[in-house]
């Protein structure tokens, strides 16, 4: 890519975001106007119309001067970036620099000026990858489980170098192109850490995929992507979410307690091996549930594809899903570290209540 700094750096150098470390400064973050190579992003790019807004943040559609290649540009405003921010701004730069694989998002260049950074993104013009599934007419379990043992292929380059995600769900699993349905693409690292073992404490997430042990506060690590995992997996083959509430504090009961059900009228068709890999995920016991390693040689992964072709999965009830979801996505909340007071407190709560539950449960038998 053009004005160089477009070779992803090697080795396993992504940072947490409430580390103290001098990532910043390897990545230019003084004041310079200039990125590792001592050019403005106008002498690099040419920008045009704008693709996405967020509350700091706008994304425009790039051209690399160079090449011709379109890209994707994220601006980010530098007055009134809180610090926490742009510790995270930085650390999610540096890990997708660190990274090098056809299934993730690629980081192209990053630039420092006076009154915005810029990062410089893969453009990613085929939209969702749910939108384009249930866009199908027919789609069976095979396709499914091919997509899902690309999905852990690359889950797995991530734990390999100790970078946990912490944000997997659909919306973050996009595509290259409109016009190939290959060329599915992880993107969006903001909540992205090394971590070393269960050393992670800070609470993020998005609710409906988050883990157990984040809600609970107990240090984690590698293990919540897992959930997050099983959450996409349940949702693909039976077209609705394992945990679903309008409550948040119930919502995240659920999860806690790990309760959900493959109600026959929408999993009937699916294999039992396919439930038995969920089940082995949305497990609540850490120590229980599988690793991206156990995943890929479960059964269902090994399982015959003829037989996986002959179960048609309905579409109908994730095509519901993918409208609601839409509709609801100007409001749905996100949490982030220190930004979270009201989710915290339906997590308090939601913990509490379930402790409570759990100590009156002796005295019921």
């Amino acid at each position: 890519m053009g004005c160089g700094g477009s070779k992803p750096e090697t080795g396993n150098n992504a940072v947490q975001k409430a580390s103290t470390d001098n990532s910043k400064k390897s990545i230019g973050s003084t004041k310079s106007k200039k990125n590792e190579n001592n050019k403005h992003i106008d002498e690099c790019y040419k920008m045009g119309d704008v693709l996405g807004e967020g509350g700091y943040s706008v994304v425009k559609l790039g051209v690399d001067i160079e090449t011709e290649e379109k890209v994707a540009i994220k601006i980010i405003t530098r007055k009134g970036l809180l610090a926490e921010d742009e510790e995270s701004l930085h650390s999610e730069v540096k890990i997708l620099r660190s990274l090098n694989h056809p299934n993730i998002t690629k980081c192209y260049n990053f630039f420092t000026e006076v009154k915005y950074y810029y990062v410089v993104l893969e453009y990613l013009d085929g939209g969702e990858l749910f939108d384009r599934i249930v866009a199908k007419t027919v789609y069976n379990e095979k396709e499914a489980r091919d997509l899902v043992e690309l999905l852990l292929l690359t889950l797995k380059d991530l734990h390999d170098k100790n970078i946990v995600h912490r944000d997997l769900k659909p919306e973050n699993l996009l595509l290259k192109s409109k016009d190939k349905d290959t060329g599915v693409k992880l993107a969006d690292f903001g909540f992205a850490v090394e971590c070393n073992g269960d050393n992670i404490t800070s609470q993020c997430g998005t609710p409906g995929y988050i883990a157990p042990e984040i809600l609970q506060k107990i240090p984690y690590g590698k293990s919540v992507d897992m959930w997050s995992f099983g959450v996409i997996l349940f949702i693909l083959l039976g077209g609705y979410p394992p945990f679903h509430d309008d409550n948040q504090r119930n919502l995240f009961k659920k999860i806690m307690k790990g309760e959900f059900q493959f109600h026959p009228d929408f999993w009937e068709p699916v294999s039992e091996e396919a439930k038995d890999l969920i089940s082995k995920l949305l497990t609540v016991d850490v120590k229980k549930r599988l690793t991206v390693d156990d995943a890929l040689t479960h059964p269902w992964l090994l399982k015959d594809k003829s037989v996986l072709e002959s179960n048609h999965i309905d579409l109908a009830e994730l095509r519901r899903y993918q409208a609601t979801k839409k509709l609801k996505k100007s409001v749905r909340a996100v949490m982030a570290v220190g930004k979270m007071k009201k989710l915290l407190g339906a997590t308090k709560a939601a913990a509490q209540e379930c402790a409570a539950e759990e100590a009156r449960e002796p005295q019921k038998t």
